[in-house]
């Protein structure tokens, strides 16, 4: 992927956002989860510039984005203020209209994206979550238990912070080893560049930022949508592990799909045999669906 794809910090008008991009064809923005990069594509991604322009980009905070000043209202790390980087990142590649994927917290920017900027987002992949509000909303003691960043992290500052700086290696190696996908998945490089990008402590505060963002004003934004009435427009796809939580936490609320349907006006989807980082550990399925779903119908 290094070799293949383009790379620069572009300016979003309120922090700089690390990209690579490569291909020809329709525009799709590949985002990626905690505690993860823009590295996460690097399988994905080159399967799909045989049809695609791929753009695969670092949320603020993470990788090597930048980590702007926040604020006691954590609104710089809300998923709104990502989304609004990735508007402005991809207008500087030429691209006011554009596809978006994206795994966990990643996820969470792209419907985020296409609630907020519904004109520029023309197709919608979300990769092994529920909607922020929803998360919580269905919380029990498996939730609390299985994804401790969301309680963990979410603590006021230095707690969080300090947990993470202390032990980066830990944690990555909780998150890959723990999550549902064998350990060969994930190269020695990568995991070193996992634990790098978790060691710079100006990006460990801003991920615990963005963390108590989902747990106050990114609940507040998905309510007021709700209340409003406000619908995803674009077609969606869902894509979750088959032994994962996604799948087998929400048979109560109808599974992902019926979830994901009081958000979208279309909207299919379907498990993938592997664990929560799918994309690294079924590149080639996981390059599939979402070819399959972004493809232009002739």
């Amino acid at each position: 992927m290094k070799d293949e794809f383009a790379e620069a910090e572009m300016q979003s008008g309120e922090t700089s956002i690390f990209v690579r991009w490569g291909g020809a064809g329709p525009p799709i923005l590949l985002l990626h989860g905690f505690p993860q990069t823009h590295l996460m594509w690097r399988r994905v991604a080159p399967l799909l510039a045989r049809r695609f322009t791929v753009v695969c980009a670092d949320l603020r905070g993470y990788g090597q984005s930048g980590c702007p000043a926040s604020t006691p209202d954590h609104e710089p790390y809300s998923k709104r203020a990502m989304a609004r980087d990735m508007v402005a990142v991809m207008a500087r590649l030429g691209f006011q209209n554009f596809s978006v994927a994206g795994h966990d917290r990643g996820g969470r920017v792209a419907y985020r994206l296409a609630l907020d900027h519904p004109t520029r987002v023309d197709g919608l992949a979300v990769l092994d979550i529920v909607p922020t509000q929803d998360a919580w909303h269905l919380a029990d003691a498996r939730f609390v238990t299985a994804f401790w960043p969301w309680s963990l992290l979410a603590q006021p500052e230095p707690l969080p912070e300090r947990l993470l700086s202390a032990v980066p290696d830990a944690i990555i190696d909780h998150a890959l080893g723990e999550w549902g996908s064998p350990p060969h998945v994930f190269e020695a490089d990568v995991r070193v560049a996992y634990i790098q990008a978790l060691s710079r402590p100006a990006s460990v505060h801003a991920i615990c930022e963005e963390y108590r963002a989902a747990a106050k004003l990114d609940k507040v934004h998905d309510a007021e949508d709700r209340l409003a009435g406000r619908h995803i427009v674009c077609p969606v796809l869902v894509l979750w592990s088959d032994r994962g939580p996604i799948g087998q936490w929400y048979s109560d609320a109808g599974g992902p799909i019926a979830i994901w349907r009081a958000w979208a006006n279309d909207v299919r989807g379907f498990a993938l045999p592997a664990g929560h980082f799918f994309p690294e550990e079924i590149p080639q399925e996981t390059a599939a669906a979402l070819t399959s779903f972004f493809t232009p119908t002739p």
